[in-house]
């Protein structure tokens, strides 16, 4: 029998892991039937004609885009060149707000909803990465190819599509490219969009995932901080007995990892990690500084706000305990910095944005997976606003990683799954 390499046993109980957290949505038929008839109209037909069409428009825009990069804060280049391409393709009006996100407005006729559909500009990788594509066989090699830059192109060819094929919904329509989506951006351009006394938003739509059949339905929160011990620092000879960050950096971690997991042992799933740690000079100097990153999750509000406090007051523990035992020189002190926050926040699956969604994808001859996930919908879900995070399609992997990939397998589809979706969500004009 063939051994399965480490990575693949990883991958596998990775996809266990998320499918376990996954439930099977099948949509009422009120809502098939409602597809049905919008799917049947001429001009969704002509749409569908025109996105097949444009596949090597699609396929080109994609690598031009890809090859721009654009890490957290950095942009503003992509943001530029893809404001000039929805120009191109027909909008009302068009700007960049504050934050940096682009955002083109597609009237509808009046209704006084207005739709929201986004894909981030944003990739993981920094600015110096090479981000040039390469083609083997059929597949797309780059990093960012799919995550999210794909989203992107297919939000492109919706809105091509929808022009040439003159489709008018009842509701206003906002193609937004967003930004600060990924890590440390903290979804800073999706926070802006829904801050108080900017755009009123009615639903929202985002694109940002694989397979058309798995919805993100469930906002996955989170909270992030940077916690840093600082001291005097000194040679490990001559200045020994000057109080140590890492050495008290080792107690609070003992003491918050304690403390987390008999808190996180009962209730809704919480979780937390330390995921970096650094400081120090050399192997013979006490450091004069000690940091660490810390990553706590779960959907439920109120158990995200118990583990914070958790490890807010264990540093303060640690510090406390540690100083007491200093003779020598300037006490530790404590910097704490929070670097992230994402709002969790729970749907319904009778939700008509959820219930539409399913219904597309049993158009498409799908089953529909609705699961929980950090997205951009995280901002709308968690202020009570329908928001689901939809895939892109095609076939790809290695996400994060400078082998990212990406097959246009089926990619059409999931570009008419994504139209078909947003003219369902937005109405058709008769």
């Amino acid at each position: 029998m063939k051994k399965l390499s480490l990575f693949t046993i990883l991958f596998l109980a990775t996809l266990f892991l998320y499918a376990q957290n996954e439930k099977n949505i099948v949509a009422q038929s009120s809502y098939k039937k409602e597809i049905e008839k919008i799917s049947s109209a001429d001009k969704i037909q002509k749409a569908f004609a025109i996105i097949q069409e444009l596949e090597p428009v699609s396929m080109k825009e994609l690598i031009e885009l890809t090859q721009i990069p654009a890490p957290p804060f950095q942009e503003q280049k992509r943001a530029e060149y893809f404001k000039k391409m929805l120009e191109a393709a027909g909008i009302d009006s068009i700007w960049i707000d504050e934050a940096g996100n682009v955002l083109a407005l597609r009237k509808g006729n009046g209704n006084g909803k207005t739709v929201l559909i986004d894909a981030h500009l944003d990739t993981v990788f920094p600015i110096e990465t090479d981000v040039t594509v390469k083609l083997k066989g059929d597949t797309l090699y780059a990093p960012g190819i799919g995550d999210d830059t794909r989203a992107l192109s297919m939000m492109l060819t919706v809105l091509k599509a929808m022009n040439k094929a003159s489709i008018t919904t009842e509701s206003d329509i906002i193609f937004a490219a967003t930004v600060g989506e990924e890590g440390l951006g903290d979804l800073r351009g999706i926070k802006n969009i829904f801050k108080s006394g900017n755009l009123k938003i009615d639903s929202h739509i985002a694109i940002d995932g694989g397979d058309i059949s798995r919805l993100v339905t469930n906002g996955l929160g989170s909270i992030r901080y940077k916690i840093t011990f600082n001291g005097p620092g000194g040679h490990s000879w001559g200045a020994f007995g000057l109080a140590n960050p890492h050495h008290a950096m080792g107690k609070a971690i003992d003491y918050f990892s304690t403390a987390a997991s008999a808190y996180v042992s009962s209730g809704p799933k919480t979780t937390f990690n330390v995921g970096r740690i650094g400081g120090g000079t050399s192997v013979n100097s006490i450091p004069f500084e000690t940091w660490i990153e810390v990553d706590m999750r779960s959907l439920s509000p109120e158990k995200l706000k118990g583990i914070e406090k958790i490890l807010l007051d264990q540093m303060n523990r640690a510090l406390i305990d540690y100083n007491s035992g200093v003779k020598t020189g300037a006490k530790l002190s404590l910097n704490v910095e929070k670097i992230g926050e994402r709002p969790s926040g729970v749907q319904k699956e009778d939700l008509p944005l959820i219930q539409r969604a399913a219904a597309v994808i049993e158009f498409f001859k799908g089953k529909t997976f609705a699961g929980t996930g950090s997205t951009n919908s995280n901002i709308p879900i968690s202020l009570g606003i329908p928001s689901i995070t939809i895939g892109r399609g095609g076939k790809g992997g290695n996400a994060h990683s400078l082998d990212e990939y990406w097959i246009n397998e089926n990619g059409a589809e999931a570009i008419k799954f994504g139209l078909l979706m947003l003219v369902s969500e937005a109405g058709i004009a008769k």
